[in-house]
Parts: structure tokens; C-alpha cells; sequence
């Protein structure tokens, strides 16, 4: 009997142009590159492939264009064992595409045109409400519209699903949403945009979190990771590791910790194993590329 945990993934589809370098320019400045490549992406995607490395029974709903990395991007869903029956083809807008630079201490900076990420509506999230209402959890991101993404919270709440969101890119979140969300997984940066502080420590990540937790949120995890667990706040340090390349590190923790908490962990024990996915993934190349597989994690 297949025991697998079903995860269903709403989110974003992009193909990464990734140049390594020495550093990061700064404003107007131009600097030459080192090696160049072009990988499947998108945090959706990412977090999608990494659920289903992981262990879960995946479905993943988004929007391509029609077009070659589309096409592409499905093929490499569908060989990952992913149900691609809700990715839906926008034949007006191009896939998404993501340029990325990244310096030789793994550090990156992204910018994204999302193409047809833009155009996922509650519409397409009707569509699959069948598989919404069998999921164990419904993991989201923020590369396709809020409208989209309240939709579905409201959907995911009213049939009692797990919903955990990975709040990136950093946006402003109405109360509504947060209170419909079991789990929200900001790094500093979106931490510092939903709580109002500054963090800059673990004293101040403590009360970011607590901010945060006020809007209706039970559950709490933050990057490094500072975790909050109903009553229970506690720092669970990253695996140190050589960091070769940090791009997709965030979804594959997002990813590893939605089968883990789908399998019945708790939120500390979820988060220890999403942080030993992590530790792999960026010692990697690549986003999808660098996603480990279940045998690989140790904890």
C-alpha cells in the first residue's frame, strides 16, 4: 500500500540563468562573469521537486507559457514523479525566467519576470479542488498573484488543510491570510517586513517572531532557524557546511519540511530534518539540481 503523504504545491514555474562571479556588482556597475548555466526553477517548482524527492505524493499546480522551457520544465516535473494534471499553459504570456548572479561565498541575487506565474487565478484553483480537499498540506509562495494565493488559503482552511507558507518575494500579508495559515517559513529579510523589526539578533528575532505570531499564526520558522512552536521558542542552528551555492536552499528547507510535518513530526523535529536538506542542497550547483533525495538525510 502506498503510504506516501500527499502535498499539494501551488506556486511558480521558472527556468534560472544563473553567472557566477567573484562578487555581486554594485548599482550601474559592470563586471565580468565566470561560468554560465540554465537551469529549471521557480520556487513552486523547487519546492514541488523537493517534497517529491523527499517522499511525498506531490501535485503541483502553476502556469507556463507555451513555449520551450515550459514544455521543458513539464517533462522534468513529470519525470519526478510530480502529478502535472493542474499546470495549466497561458498561450499569450512566456514562461517565467529568473536571473541569477551568485559570488564565490554561494551569496545570490535573483530578479524574476514571471510571465505566466502572473496568470494563475482562483479560476485554476477550482479546478483542482479535488486534490486541494485530499492533500495533507498545501505549501505556497509568493511568485504568483496574492489574490491567487488568499484563494487558496481560504479553500485549503475551509476543508481543514495543513497551509504552510514560504512568504517570498518579501510582500505585505493582510491578517486574514496569516490567520488561515498553519506555518509561515520568512527568512530576515520577510521577517523584518511582516513583524516591523529590525532583526539583527537572536533577541530580536524572538520578538519579530512573537510579532508575527500576534497576527494569528500559531507556528513559526524562521531562517538559521528560530522556531516557534505554539508556546515553545527555541534556535535550532543551520548544519555548517562548505556553501557552494545558496539558490533554492529556502525552497528545498520549505519542501523537506512540509513531508516531514505531513508524516506527523513535530515543528522542531520537521524543522531539523528540513535544515540537514538544506545543508546538502548548498554545497550544489543549481536549484532543482541540487535537491537531495530521502537516502541522503540522516536525521
Amino acid at each position: 500500500m502506498d503510504t506516501k503523504k500527499k502535498i499539494v504545491v501551488i506556486g511558480s514555474s521558472n527556468t534560472d540563468m544563473v553567472i557566477k562571479s567573484d562578487r555581486l556588482p554594485k548599482p550601474g556597475e559592470t563586471i565580468l562573469g565566470g561560468s554560465f548555466y540554465m537551469n529549471p526553477g521557480g520556487k513552486g517548482a523547487n519546492q514541488a521537486i523537493a517534497a517529491a524527492r523527499l517522499g511525498a505524493d506531490v501535485t503541483f499546480i502553476s502556469k507556463i507559457g507555451y513555449d520551450l522551457f515550459g514544455l521543458q520544465a513539464l517533462e522534468i516535473y513529470k519525470s519526478e514523479r510530480i502529478n502535472t494534471e493542474f499546470i495549466f499553459t497561458d498561450s499569450k504570456k512566456p514562461s517565467g525566467v529568473a536571473l541569477i548572479s551568485v559570488d564565490s561565498f554561494g551569496e545570490n541575487c535573483i530578479i524574476v519576470a514571471s510571465g505566466a506565474n502572473q496568470s494563475l487565478s482562483p479560476e485554476d484553483i477550482d479546478k483542482a479542488k479535488d486534490k486541494i480537499r485530499e492533500a495533507d498540506t498545501i505549501l505556497m509562495q509568493l511568485e504568483i498573484p496574492l489574490e491567487t494565493v488568499e484563494y487558496a488559503t481560504a479553500l485549503a482552511y475551509e476543508y481543514g488543510k495543513r497551509v504552510i507558507l514560504n512568504p517570498a518575494p518579501a510582500s505585505s500579508l493582510n491578517n486574514e491570510l496569516l490567520k488561515k495559515t498553519n506555518v509561515i517559513l520568512p527568512n530576515r529579510i520577510e521577517a523584518e517586513m511582516l513583524s516591523g523589526i529590525k532583526v539583527t539578533n537572536l533577541k530580536s528575532a524572538h520578538r519579530a517572531v512573537q510579532a508575527i505570531s500576534c497576527k494569528g499564526i500559531e507556528n513559526v520558522g524562521k531562517e538559521g532557524a528560530f522556531v516557534k512552536e505554539k508556546d515553545k521558542y527555541i534556535m535550532i542552528p543551520a548544519k555548517e557546511v562548505d556553501t557552494i551555492d545558496t539558490t533554492g536552499a529556502g525552497d528545498v528547507f520549505s519542501g523537506a519540511l512540509s513531508v516531514s510535518l505531513s508524516e506527523g513530526r513535530s515543528l522542531i523535529e520537521a524543522v531539523e530534518f528540513a535544515n540537514a536538506a538544506a545543508a546538502i542542497a548548498v554545497t550544489r550547483i543549481g536549484a532543482q539540481s541540487a535537491i537531495p533525495y530521502r537516502t541522503e538525510i540522516n536525521v
